[in-house]
């Protein structure tokens, strides 16, 4: 392997171990992985509320 290849593959393991060790940085401190910064946006899985469920049980 030349070099430049050698270069290559610590670069992309170095973005790699970034983009994880930003994760779980971002996860400690609470953060959504949705990055839309909203308050129960429409947008994504992460922030909708889920509906209430009725009491099937009322006499």
């Amino acid at each position: 392997m030349t070099l430049i290849e050698v270069l290559v593959i610590v670069a992309c393991v170095l973005i790699v171990f970034g983009v994880i060790i930003k994760s779980i940085i971002d996860k400690k401190k609470g953060k959504t992985s949705c990055g839309c910064d909203c308050s129960k946006c429409s947008g994504c899985s992460s922030c909708k509320v889920e509906p209430k469920k009725e009491d099937t049980n009322k006499l």
